[in-house]
């Protein structure tokens, strides 16, 4: 059973800087994509960034310039670096790993760390 773990939510004023860790336990294989998603109050989950096994990077268009993802596959983690954090970016952070092989491909999600940005 695949497993993720995040951590390094938590209050930070505007303009403001936080890294979120997610580690992944389990068969999670070689080729697969990690990334973040975020689900505020009242809306929908959506896409922030991730990354493929094979280096491509995709990022919302809300945070280009602003967030950075990496992975680290030995240790099978995936960070997002936040700066300029912006109170529009207040949600909570899923961590995701999408398993693309053996097909069908399966996702995973953690359980979710918050993030606040409030002066």
């Amino acid at each position: 059973q695949v497993q993720l773990v995040e951590s390094g939510g938590g209050l930070v004023q505007p303009g403001g800087s936080l890294r979120l860790s997610c580690v992944a336990s389990g068969s999670i294989g070689v080729t697969n994509t990690m990334g973040w998603y975020r689900q505020a109050p009242g809306k929908q989950r959506e896409l922030v960034a991730t990354k493929t096994s094979g280096d491509t990077t995709t990022y919302a268009d809300s945070v280009k310039g602003r967030f950075t993802i990496s992975r680290d596959n030995a240790k099978n983690t995936v960070y997002l670096q936040m700066n300029s954090l912006k109170p529009e970016d207040t949600a909570v952070y899923y961590c995701n790993i999408r398993i693309r092989l053996p097909i069908p491909s399966r996702d995973y999600w953690g359980q979710g760390t918050q993030v606040t940005v409030s002066s």
